[in-house]
């Protein structure tokens, strides 16, 4: 059985483990910031340093770039039936049927938008998803116990998460 202390012992050691590691967190307005982890507060508030801010599409960029594909489609299909119409009135021998290709899916990519922001404090609010940036050489050269103390964030001693500082769900990965 776990006791307070042994928890917030544990959610002590977690949060030591993820100091100066990369985080992503993710916001309730949709936006994301990636930055070193400097500390955070019983407020579950996070300061991350070196920090840029990336925010998604809006809905109406997204219809906007969409639209304008759809334009770029549609003229592209007009010039190829205005060059097959030309080669096929300069063959004697031109097979009457249709001229465009047929109509092909596309994609639309939009990138996110990004700034840098440098030392940010997150407030805890409004933090949605939080996500530990490791590459498999990292986790390769770490001690067993280290592993297992990042794998799975301790459970808070009480509603409002004290000794936790992420008791937010953290995702790691």
């Amino acid at each position: 059985m776990d006791t307070p202390a042994r928890i917030k012992e544990e959610s002590a050691a977690y949060l030591r483990a993820l100091l100066n590691k990369n985080l992503r967190v993710t916001t309730t307005d949709n936006r994301m910031f990636w930055g070193t982890f400097r500390c955070t507060d019983y407020e579950s508030n996070i300061v991350l340093q070196h920090t840029y801010e990336y925010r998604f599409p809006t809905v109406t960029s997204e219809s906007l770039a969409a639209a304008a594909a759809a334009e770029g489609r549609r003229q592209e299909q007009q010039q190829q039936a205005r060059q097959a119409g030309q080669e096929a009135a300069t063959e004697t021998d031109a097979r009457p049927g249709p001229a465009s290709a047929p109509d092909e899916k596309k994609t639309v990519r939009l990138d996110m938008t990004s700034r840098y922001l440098g030392l940010v404090v997150v407030p805890g609010k409004h933090i949605v998803k939080i996500e530990v940036e490791e590459f498999a050489s990292q986790v390769r050269g770490r001690q067993p116990q280290q592993r297992r103390l990042l794998a799975k964030p301790p459970a808070s001693t009480d509603a409002a998460g004290a000794g936790v500082g992420m008791g937010m769900g953290a995702v790691i990965g």
